[in-house]
């Protein structure tokens, strides 16, 4: 029987297209609401692009760019994308649903991703005592010339982040004319 880090690491993508659905139709966005929101959801955004131009997946262990600053860069970018939505959104259920979405599926993903890591790379457990879970520490001890690459962002499709708030801002947007 699979765990519950397994399943987790299945539904978390379709659960994502329910939840946006919810968002939609739970939302109560206003025009201040939607220019807050997505100015905080580009944030993550930028995050999240940053960290997937750095990224080697399963290739090499990760720690240059945001990598030296938090161990998931990836989740925190998301996690800042999830605030600025639900600012947006200005609903309390969107609040609680992200909540929860968050520590059920995400939590479990990430902790099953560093067993991973942690069997795949010894040197994960150094990595891993000196870089935080999620929270940046904003004092890196790391050094690399490791730079950004374009390549890896498109490799790894993150420009599907952009679109899809791109989408989501654009249905506040048609939301916030139908409310009035």
């Amino acid at each position: 029987m699979p765990s519950w880090k397994q399943i987790a690491r299945r539904i978390r993508v379709p659960l994502g297209f329910v939840f946006a659905a919810a968002y939609i139709w739970l939302a109560r966005p206003t025009k201040f609401s939607i220019v807050i929101g997505s100015t905080i959801s580009l944030v993550g955004l930028a995050i999240r692009a940053f960290a997937s131009g750095h990224v080697k997946k399963n290739e090499v262990l990760t720690t240059s760019g945001p990598y030296a600053y938090t161990r998931n860069p990836l989740y925190f970018g998301s996690l800042v994308l999830a605030i600025g939505f639900t600012v947006a959104s200005r609903s309390w259920w969107v609040v609680l649903i992200a909540l929860a979405m968050f520590v059920a599926i995400y939590f479990p993903v990430i902790r099953s991703e560093e067993q991973f890591l942690r069997a795949k790379f010894p040197e994960f457990g150094e990595y891993a005592a000196r870089v935080p879970l999620l929270f940046p520490r904003f004092r890196s001890r790391q050094s690399s010339s490791d730079s950004f690459s374009r390549h890896l962002y498109w490799k790894h499709r993150e420009y599907n982040a952009a679109l899809g708030t791109l989408f989501m801002v654009a249905a506040l947007v048609a939301k916030s004319i139908w409310l009035r």
